[in-house]
């Protein structure tokens, strides 16, 4: 009767405060995962780029905590529990590399994503390093630290600039000049990639 009890208990600690859950979830240094943003460039960047996702970041584990490096206003890391809070409908999904990273690599890919933190998030989704956007910094980290190409690179005017939230969000940041050849990496783009597989949706 009082294993009983104890197994009861646990189930509805475990309802009551569903963050216990994220301590037990096996997200490793290298992750990487999706949601939608509540930003305003959101849906934009959905219409541009034909995707469900906007956002998205990188998991490093540290201090016995998961985190999200993330490119806002500025690069910084978040917790992970508020990073999935802030996304539409808590949504998200979380995929890895289909190598498992060896702990060198891991140690690696967040040394290098970290000399991005307190960088400006880049409005203008430019390819250098002055201010960086969400994808960008996962890609670069990958990239720069381990040698992988997550995704073929793109140029701005390979995607869906029709729609009138993107017109209008090309309007404000270029006026008149829409740089098409800039290269650019989107959410998307990483989000197809046969360099990853899922291992976690909610």
């Amino acid at each position: 009767m009082k294993n009983r009890n104890v197994v009861i208990l646990s189930a509805v600690l475990l309802l009551v405060s569903p963050q216990l859950l994220w301590a037990n979830m096996s997200y490793q240094t290298g992750d990487i995962i999706f949601h939608v943003s509540k930003s305003q460039q959101s849906l934009g960047i959905q219409k541009a780029t034909k995707s469900r996702y906007s956002h998205m970041g990188l998991i490093v584990n540290k201090d016995g905590k998961a985190w999200v490096l993330e490119a806002v206003q500025p690069v910084k890391y978040t917790a992970l529990q508020q990073w999935i809070d802030r996304g539409v409908e808590r949504h998200y999904v979380v995929k890895r590399f289909k190598t498992n990273l060896t702990v060198q690599q891991k140690q690696q890919l967040s040394k290098n994503a970290e000399q991005y933190l307190g960088q400006p998030y880049d409005l203008y989704f430019e390819w250098d390093n002055r201010a960086l956007y969400c994808s960008e910094i996962v890609w670069k980290a990958y990239h720069d630290a381990l040698g992988i190409e997550l995704a073929p690179l793109s140029k701005l005017k390979q995607f869906d600039l029709s729609s009138s939230e993107v017109k209008q969000l090309m309007q404000q940041r270029y006026g008149q000049n829409i740089p098409l050849n800039e290269t650019v990496i989107a959410p998307q783009t990483i989000f197809a990639s046969t360099a990853l597989v899922e291992v976690d949706r909610k």
